[in-house]
């Protein structure tokens, strides 16, 4: 019997596009991420439960855990017989990596119940492709921290040549993160994009990414936090995050360092470096943004350990 938990996590961060991503941890202790078990089974058996186990598809053959059986028993030739549980604790469409937590968890453990028979790098691109199939884009932004921890930056120089980049992170940052209690998919987000954009939002887009990162390694929290601005999802996607401009003025007006849309939304983030002023957020948050009692408001910290066995006997 193995059991794995992985947690959740923030793409995009503003400034990296399908490039950043950071994996997140709760500082009061709670749990933010997904558990799966895998132990011996005369046949596939999968049992769900969690405080979001009620949002999975009722068909378990639809479940994204059945897809990551089918497609590891696929690329090792042959099929493994097993009972499969996951503890759904991350909502699903809420743009905190929830398909990843269970991807990234799901794969993990059955690779290790098999004894490794799957090397990391060809495992972590199994992982963007079942990522793939629920967004319609392969995508690594919150596979990778995710499976990794702290933060990543992602290049794909082509279709086999996927590498994984650790940037340094602020330790004193606080990550307020607000999900509303309803959805919002990674599919819908990416249908309101435009198809093209001109060149200058390009450029600026790059030389933002570019100054974050330089800003990170050489310890720049205030220039770090001034570039990241998103130029490339945030205008268009704004719209479907209910009353986001007026979050932006109290969190900017409470002492944030930046704020912005956690992955594809509805999940919001607002950074600071102040615990007095990340609690005011949360309070404020709670009040006015909150939709139903399935809503959650957190402060976190980036998770650097990411994917990590709980139990393994």
């Amino acid at each position: 019997m193995i059991k794995i938990y992985s947690p959740a996590s923030i793409g995009n961060i503003n400034v990296g596009f399908d490039t950043l991503g950071i994996a997140l941890s709760r500082i009061d202790k709670g749990i933010l991420g997904d558990l799966i078990t895998i132990s011996e089974s005369n046949k596939f058996t999968l049992i769900n439960k969690g405080r979001f186990s009620n949002d999975l598809p009722k068909n378990n053959y639809e479940n994204i855990i059945f897809h990551c059986w089918t497609k590891f028993c696929d690329k090792i030739g042959k099929q493994i017989p097993l009972k499969i549980i996951l503890e759904k604790n991350v909502p699903i469409a809420s743009g905190l990596g929830s398909s990843a937590c269970s991807i990234v968890s799901c794969l993990k453990a059955i690779n290790l119940f098999c004894n490794n028979p799957i090397n990391n790098i060809d495992l972590l691109k199994l992982m963007g492709e079942l990522e793939g199939l629920l967004s319609g884009n392969i995508h690594y932004d919150n596979i990778a921290p995710c499976l990794l921890g702290g933060m990543k930056l992602i290049l794909i120089i082509n279709k086999n040549n996927l590498i994984i980049q650790n940037i340094p992170i602020f330790k004193n940052w606080l990550w307020v993160i607000a999900y509303p209690g309803t959805g919002l998919s990674t599919f819908c987000s990416r249908k309101v994009l435009p198809k093209l954009y001109k060149k200058e939002i390009f450029i600026k887009q790059s030389q933002f990414l570019a100054g974050f990162i330089n800003a990170s390694y050489t310890k720049q929290e205030l220039l770090a936090s001034k570039l990241m601005k998103d130029f490339i999802a945030e205008p268009y996607r704004k719209s479907l995050i209910p009353n986001f401009e007026k979050i932006s003025y109290i969190a900017k007006k409470l002492g944030a360092l930046s704020y912005g849309i956690s992955g594809s939304g509805p999940t919001i983030f607002s950074i600071f470096n102040n615990l007095h002023f990340a609690y005011d957020m949360v309070k404020w948050l709670k009040k006015n943004y909150l939709q139903n009692n399935t809503g959650f408001v957190y402060i976190c910290k980036i998770n650097n350990t990411g994917t990590q066995i709980m139990e393994k006997k």
